[in-house]
């Protein structure tokens, strides 16, 4: 009785936002599935197995005959085990189409995004169907439920791995090479997606969030512009207000300090393609792909010490910039809708 409330206990923790067993896509529903056939078969091959150890031990008492002794262990340690792994094995292998769709071609019909995984975070880039760039951020995901959707694959630097356990099963990003992965969300909801492959001294902290959401609304953020200037209600830092021309003091900051050589900012001069493109910044829910909670205090810190945060970024540190400067470049960042 103890041993089935500790499972219980167990498996209650198997869900949220990071969960293989708390599928919200119909690939990773496939994988529940098998996995809950697997604990099932081999819950009844392990009582089967434990029950004839048991018998054998209780028969020491009695003399058995040597037909009975091998019917024992050829029927509960050899012939059942064999044949419900069997059974395992062939359903495994017909639900391999559910937990790895392909519908041929090149996904043509299909939304496309091109995912490009770089140490430590992700390049993400919404395709029309001709290839070109509709909408590109980073460390954040945004797919329509009830639709397949083809996930272009890439890595820069190293071999990297695609995964949202909720949503379905990863695939690698290999330099050099581009891996199609089709999925489908089946409910809304914000889910969280990892590196799940080592890919250096940051391997533990490349994820990056899911926002899957009815048709209509992903095509509203798909065509919606950006806002490229704080939003109301901001609270100003002390010290720090636009200056000529309207712009913002965060964003003459930014671009004093050369952020705009690596970073982009829709509507502005920033159009740098090292790092990850800080459109929208402000709506995205993390600094650091998952590192930190994305408040202007946590952004402050990246933006000064952001190999201590985050060990092996090629972020450079700008600990050597006033407080202030800092501050505002942050709540600027922070402020981009």
């Amino acid at each position: 009785m103890l041993a089935v409330l500790l499972t219980g206990l167990l498996l209650s923790s198997c869900t949220g936002v990071q969960s293989a067993l708390d599928p919200a896509g119909s690939e990773a529903e496939a994988v529940a599935t098998l996995f809950w056939a697997m604990v099932a078969g081999g819950g009844v091959i392990w009582l089967i197995v434990v029950g004839a150890v048991i018998y054998a031990s209780h028969l020491k008492k009695k003399p058995m005959s040597e037909t009975g002794a091998s019917r024992v262990i050829f029927f509960g340690g050899v012939a059942f085990p064999v044949v419900v792994l069997a059974f395992l094995l062939a359903y495994a292998v017909w639900l391999m189409p559910a937990m790895r769709p392909w519908f041929g071609g090149e996904g043509e019909g299909l939304r496309r995004i091109e995912v490009t995984a770089e140490q430590y975070w992700w390049r993400v880039r919404y395709l029309d169907s001709n290839g070109g760039v509709i909408r590109e951020t980073a460390n954040e995901v945004h797919m329509p439920t009830g639709e397949r959707v083809l996930f272009m694959l890439k890595a820069k630097d190293v071999i990297h791995s695609f995964w949202i356990p909720s949503i379905g099963g990863k695939m690698d990003a290999i330099p050099g090479r581009t891996n199609m992965l089709q999925l489908q969300a089946t409910r809304p909801g914000t889910y969280r997606g990892v590196c799940a492959e080592f890919c250096g001294t940051a391997h533990a902290l490349m994820a990056f969030s899911v926002q899957a959401m009815e048709p209509q609304a992903f095509d509203a953020w798909l065509a919606a512009r950006p806002q490229e200037t704080p939003v109301a209600g901001i609270e100003p830092v002390v010290g720090i207000e636009p200056v000529s021309g309207g712009q913002p003091r965060g964003l003459n900051l930014f671009l004093r300090h050369g952020c705009g050589s690596c970073h982009a900012i829709s509507g502005t001069p920033a159009d740098g393609a090292l790092g990850p493109n800080l459109t929208a910044f402000g709506a995205r829910p993390t600094v650091a792909a998952g590192t930190l909670t994305n408040t202007p205090e946590n952004l402050a810190r990246f933006i000064q010490y952001p190999d201590a945060i985050k060990p092996g970024v090629r972020m450079p540190g700008f600990a050597m910039l006033p407080a202030a400067d800092v501050s505002a470049i942050a709540l600027y960042l922070k402020g981009l809708e």
